[in-house]
């Protein structure tokens, strides 16, 4: 695969990601983990998963990418492939999120639920509040 990555030294801080060109970023389609440096370099692999829209052939050559811009700023890779980094844990994010929704149907609505989270924490709040009151009174005596 071919690689797009080319470094990229600009003085100054940069203050903006459209400052920097398509060429940095490892996914330069979607404009995703720009690889400007050594921490972006290690921070572009672990978050390699979380990328959404990005078909087969974009991650891998934001693979290639990121294993160019690696050697460049003496970042060790342990994985060979794309594919050793994991399943993209976002790829069922919709059928997740309706069967969360069913299950908020089933037992009440989000609502009340907070609700009574809310009224949990001031009982729990109150209770250590009058034991901590309680414990002070006994130490004066």
């Amino acid at each position: 695969m071919r690689t797009t990555w080319k470094p990229h030294e600009k003085s100054g801080r940069l203050t903006m990601r459209s400052d920097l060109p398509a060429s940095v970023y490892a996914f330069p389609k979607q404009r995703k983990e720009p690889l400007t440096d050594a921490r972006h370099v290690r921070n572009a692999v672990a978050r390699f998963d979380q990328v959404t829209e990005a078909s087969d052939e974009d991650r891998a050559l934001a693979f290639a990418n990121i294993k160019k811009a690696a050697k460049y700023y003496d970042v060790e890779l342990g994985e060979d492939s794309w594919r050793d980094l994991g399943e993209h844990p976002q790829r069922h994010r919709r059928e997740h999120a309706r069967a969360g929704a069913a299950t908020r149907k089933r037992t009440g609505s989000a609502k009340a639920a907070a609700r009574k989270a809310v009224a949990t924490k001031k009982r729990t709040g109150t209770l250590r509040k009058a034991a901590r009151k309680g414990a002070t009174t006994r130490k004066k005596r």
